[in-house]
């Protein structure tokens, strides 16, 4: 992608790819294998610096990552 707002801070690129991950939170999200936190990384597409946001986690998306895991 490319934003006229988004400059890299590393090294000035304005080129970026976004993708989102998830991840287990405490000890019982581990133990069931649900992932309920939810995130969103900013790559550079030049040096690959990677910044990453925390983003809302549906509840829907979660119930589906207990019946599926």
């Amino acid at each position: 992608m490319n934003d006229s707002r988004y400059v890299c801070p590393k090294c000035g690129n304005t080129q970026y790819e976004t993708d989102e991950f998830r991840a287990t939170g405490g000890m019982f999200s581990k133990i069931f294998d649900v992932q309920n936190k939810k995130f969103t990384t900013v790559t550079c597409t030049l040096c690959k610096y990677t910044e990453i946001y925390k983003t809302d986690s549906s509840t829907l998306g979660n119930i589906f990552d207990f019946f599926t895991n």
